[in-house]
């Protein structure tokens, strides 16, 4: 079955227009979805719209918007009304600017679109206005009303279409200092970064979206395959935990190891400091000596000064006296 197009009206590039339509680039519609039923008989739950105060059903014309003002007031608006304050870019694309593909930051992307001719009127507008946008390597801006609402769509070439991405509003992002504010400064050493930008290169590929498995949906798939062929479940233990690795180089280690090679040889250790020397006694610099207790420290005696000569004591004098007078006898 063909898909179905979300939006249809024309693209206009100044006076050139050409009839298009709008076709969502991705899908969701092939994961698996589950409903909610009622444990007890299988049956499938079934919402109503019922009246909150009354608990009645309503039917769907008597279902209006309301923009919520107070806790049971609301300001009624009717799709009359919606319609009266419609855009132009309810039924065409107007191109405002073109810019920069880098301009635009990443934080604005929604989703992405396929914009194709719509029926065989109008395709050699539509490859002009194609082929400008990819001379000039750049994204042409646009508005685009998609579920009563204005959005801004960035249009650039993609084969023989175009790419439509719906983009947010500056409201819409948050600003990023607001969570960013409180991360700290750390200081990363060489090593560690040589040892990260290793286990980078090592996983460096290309872009192959095709490699990407989605592990869960096939869990999932293999999951009621067993049901319903009658396996019985068991309970599956819980993962063991390998613990916190407190060390960051140890850490980066062992997911170097992991991915079979070895860590990069570390840089060679900076050389010691030799040990320093004592300092010379400066000139001059009296060294603190405690005096021995009970005696005094001898003063040093001047170079200049001659040398004092000792007189004998009494005693001395009267030993050598009576020598002498023995010698005699």
């Amino acid at each position: 079955m063909a898909p179905r197009a979300n939006w249809k009206g024309f693209l206009r590039l100044s006076l050139v227009t050409c009839p298009v339509a709008l076709y969502p680039a991705t899908s969701e519609s092939e994961k698996v979805s589950f409903n909610q039923i009622n444990r007890k008989t299988g049956h499938r739950i079934k919402y109503s719209r019922v009246d909150a105060e009354t608990g009645e059903e309503v039917a769907n014309d008597d279902i209006v918007k309301g923009y919520k003002v107070d806790t049971d007031t609301y300001i009624e608006v009717t799709k009359d009304e919606l319609d009266d304050i419609a855009l132009e870019s309810t039924h065409t694309i107007e191109i405002d600017e073109f810019v920069p593909h880098t301009d635009i930051d990443s934080r604005y992307l929604i989703r992405p679109y396929y914009l194709v001719p719509d029926g065989k009127v109008g395709h050699d507008a539509f490859a002009v206005i194609r082929e400008t946008i990819r001379s000039m390597d750049k994204v042409a801006i646009g508005r685009v009303v998609l579920t009563n609402r204005e959005h801004i769509i960035a249009l650039e070439p993609l084969g023989k279409g175009l790419m439509g991405t719906l983009l947010r509003y500056p409201y819409e992002v948050r600003n990023e200092q607001e969570y960013f504010d409180d991360i700290q400064d750390v200081k990363i050493t060489k090593d560690m970064l040589d040892l990260a930008k290793h286990i980078v290169e090592k996983k460096s590929a290309d872009f192959e979206p095709e490699n990407f498995e989605d592990h869960y949906e096939a869990a999932l798939i293999d999951l009621i395959n067993k049901k319903r062929s009658g396996v019985t479940i068991a309970a599956k233990a819980a993962p063991k935990s390998s613990g916190n690795v407190i060390n960051l180089m140890d850490a980066l280690k062992r997911s170097l190891a992991s991915e079979g090679d070895k860590a990069p040889a570390a840089a060679a250790p900076a050389p010691k400091a030799k040990a320093k020397k004592p300092k010379k006694r400066v000139e001059g610099q009296r060294e603190m000596l405690l005096p021995i207790s009970g005696k005094k420290a001898r003063e040093p005696q001047a170079k200049d000064e001659p040398k004092k000569v000792e007189e004998p004591k009494k005693s001395e004098k009267t030993a050598r006296t009576t020598a002498r007078s023995r010698k005699a006898s």
